[in-house]
């Protein structure tokens, strides 16, 4: 299997001043791009945060479990 990367940004954000969010492009060396898509997590505290955010890693690798 081929080394993987993971792409991902972290901003942390009032959730009442969000508007709007896009999509970001990663151009891979043959020319071809791939999009990443945004995702928000909401949480009252740093904890509900984190736990989700793990959440949402676990998922990434669910998608290769030989890993």
């Amino acid at each position: 299997m081929a080394t993987l990367a993971l792409v991902y940004g972290v901003r942390l954000l009032p959730a009442d001043e969000l508007e709007s969010f896009e999509d970001a492009t990663v151009t891979l060396k043959s020319g071809r791009t791939a999009s990443v898509t945004m995702h928000t997590i909401e949480g009252a505290s740093e904890a509900e945060i984190r736990k989700q955010l793990n959440l949402s890693l676990d998922a990434f690798f669910d998608f290769y479990p030989e890993i």
